[in-house]
C-alpha cells in the first residue's frame, strides 16, 4: 500500500501534528467516556483509526508515516496534552502495529492488512506466558498484564517465553493472533489512565502459525527502516517522555487559566492565585523544567538517530541514557502536575476537573516499568563501568 502522508522531513512532521490537533474535539467530547467506562469510545479510536495516526510509526511500504524518533516524541506529546488516555492509547496501538509490520513474514501481513488496510492492534511486551515449540509454531499459554486498547483491538502481540524443559527458560518470542481468540478479563479498575481499558487477557494452549511470530532481540525487521534499530529503549522513550511532556503541559495550561480567575485566602485577604508571587514563580520555574527536560530527550533521540541512520544500533550506554531520559521526564511532569493540582485548590478535587484527571494519569503512567527509577541506578552502573550494567536491568 502506497504511502498517504508526505516524505519530506517537515512536511510529514506537520501533516501529523495537524492531524492530532483535528482530533481535538473528539479527544475531548469522548473524554468523561472513557473514564467511565475504562476504556476510550469507539467514536474516539474510530477518529484515530481514520486519521491514519495508528500507522504513525509503521514502515512506508505499508502506508505507514514511518516518522523519525524526534517526530514520534512531539505526536504522542500532542496527543497527550489534549486527553491522556488518547494519547496512551495511541502511544500503544502504534508502538503494537509498527513492530508486527516491520517483523511478520509477507504471508502473514497478506492475511493481517487486509485489503492493504492497517488493523488496529494493542499489545504487551512483558513474557508473562509460556510458547511451547511444535510442528508449525507454538502453543501458547499465559496471562498478560496491561493491555492498553485491547477491546478495540482486531489483532494482539505479545511475548512469552519459549519453553524448554527448564524451569526459567531464556529465549523469548513475540507472538500474533486475533484478539477474538484470547480471554480479556474486566479487571481495569484503577485509579488512573482509567480510559485506556488496560485489561488482562489469557490464552490457554492456543496454536499460533510460525509465521504469526517472531525471535526476540536478535530479530531482524523485514521492513521499517532505522527505528527497528534503536532498541527497546529508543523505541519506547518517545512514547512515554512525550506522553509525560504532554500531560505535564496540559496541567500547566490548565492552572494558568484556572490562577487568573480564581481567588483563594479567607474573607477580606482573597487574591487571585496568579497574583501570589509563590504561584508566579512556580508557573516560570515549571515551564523551564518542562522544556529542559523536552530539551534533554531530544538531544539523547537525535543520538541515537543519527546512530541507526547509519545502520548501528546504539551502544548500551546510550541505549540506557535513552531510558533514563524518558523516566527523568516522568518525575518532572509528575512533581510539576502534583504541584499545579495544589493551587487548583478545592475545584481541583473533583473527579471530573481536568487537574485532578492530570494528577491521577500522570503517576499512572510512572508506574510503568520503562520509567521506573531503576534506569537511573542501571545509568550509574554504566557510569561506573560495571561489567554486567544492562540498559533494561
Amino acid at each position: 500500500m502506497p504511502p498517504t502522508f508526505p516524505k519530506e522531513r517537515e512536511a510529514k512532521r506537520q501533516a501529523l501534528l495537524d492531524a492530532v490537533e483535528s482530533l481535538r474535539e473528539v479527544f475531548e467530547a469522548g473524554a468523561d467516556e472513557a473514564e467511565a467506562t475504562g476504556t476510550l469510545p469507539q467514536n474516539t479510536v474510530d477518529a484515530i483509526y481514520e486519521s491514519e495516526l495508528f500507522s504513525f510509526k509503521t514502515a512506508a511500504v505499508l502506508g505507514g508515516a514511518e516518522a523519525d524518533a524526534m517526530i514520534q516524541l512531539e505526536v504522542i506529546e500532542a496527543a497527550s496534552r489534549i486527553e491522556p488516555s488518547a494519547g496512551w492509547c495511541l502511544m500503544i496501538g502504534a508502538g503494537t502495529l509498527s513492530g508486527l509490520a516491520a517483523f511478520l513474514c509477507d504471508e502473514a501481513i497478506d492475511e493481517i492488512f487486509v485489503g492493504g488496510k492497517a488493523p488496529k492492534a494493542a499489545g504487551v511486551a512483558f513474557p508473562s506466558g509460556l510458547a511451547t515449540p511444535v510442528e508449525g509454531g507454538y502453543r501458547v499459554t499465559g496471562k498478560w498484564a496491561f493491555a492498553s486498547g485491547i477491546r478495540h483491538s482486531q489483532w494482539l502481540a505479545f511475548a512469552a517465553m519459549v519453553a524448554d524443559g527448564t524451569p526459567e527458560p531464556t529465549q523469548l518470542v513475540r507472538v500474533v493472533m486475533p484478539t477474538s481468540e484470547v480471554q480479556i478479563h474486566d479487571n481495569w479498575h484503577v485509579v488512573g489512565l482509567k480510559g485506556t481499558g488496560s485489561c488482562e487477557f489469557s490464552v490457554s494452549d492456543v496454536f499460533v502459525p510460525q509465521r504469526f511470530t517472531w525471535g526476540g532481540a536478535e530479530a531482524k525487521p523485514y521492513r521499517g527502516g532505522p527505528n527497528f534499530l534503536l532498541g527497546r529503549p529508543g523505541m519506547q522513550t518517545t512514547g512515554h517522555a512525550g506522553f509525560a511532556l504532554g500531560v505535564g503541559r496540559r496541567a500547566l495550561d490548565e492552572v494558568t487559566d484556572l490562577a487568573q480567575s480564581k481567588k483563594r485566602g479567607y474573607k477580606g485577604t482573597q487574591a487571585l492565585i496568579a497574583d501570589r508571587g509563590s504561584f508566579q514563580r512556580f508557573l516560570g520555574e515549571s515551564d523551564l523544567r518542562l522544556r529542559a527536560a523536552k530539551a534533554l530527550c531530544m538531544e539523547t533521540i537525535e543520538e541515537a538517530w543519527d546512530s541507526v541512520c547509519q545502520g548501528i544500533t546504539p551502544p548500551p550506554t546510550l541505549q540506557i541514557r535513552l531510558r533514563a531520559s524518558g523516566t527523568y521526564s516522568t518525575e518532572e511532569a509528575s512533581d510539576i502536575v502534583s504541584q499545579a493540582f495544589r493551587f487548583g485548590g478545592g475545584s481541583a478535587m473533583y473527579s471530573s476537573h481536568i487537574l485532578q484527571r492530570c494528577l491521577r494519569d500522570i503517576h499512572g503512567g510512572a508506574q510503568h516499568n520503562m520509567v521506573s527509577d531503576r534506569a537511573y541506578e542501571n545509568h550509574g552502573q554504566f557510569m561506573l563501568g560495571f561489567p554486567d550494567a544492562n540498559p533494561m536491568g
